[in-house]
């Protein structure tokens, strides 16, 4: 799946709760996914850490999503000029 395919996914799923939900909490959820994909890194098996790297780049699309930006555009630096 492309960056714009999980985008659109996320669109679809979540996009109108996403927006009422807001910015502020969308980065708080992104930041307690991030939290529990460290806890699964350090104490868990890789089924566990595949869900939780899903869950966290499920969090990131929505809050690009809810920014109008896109995923394959911040990564193009990585292409272009990487830092």
């Amino acid at each position: 799946m492309e960056l714009t395919e999980v985008q659109d996914l996320m669109e679809r799923l979540y996009g109108e709760a996403d927006r009422e939900r807001g910015i502020p909490a969308t980065v708080a959820w992104l930041c307690e996914e991030v939290g529990e994909l460290a806890q699964a890194v350090r104490k868990q098996t890789p089924d566990r850490q595949l869900h939780e790297l899903g869950d966290v780049l499920a969090w990131l699309a929505s809050l690009a999503n809810q920014l109008d930006l896109s995923l394959d555009e911040a990564m193009r630096r990585y292409v272009e000029d990487p830092p």
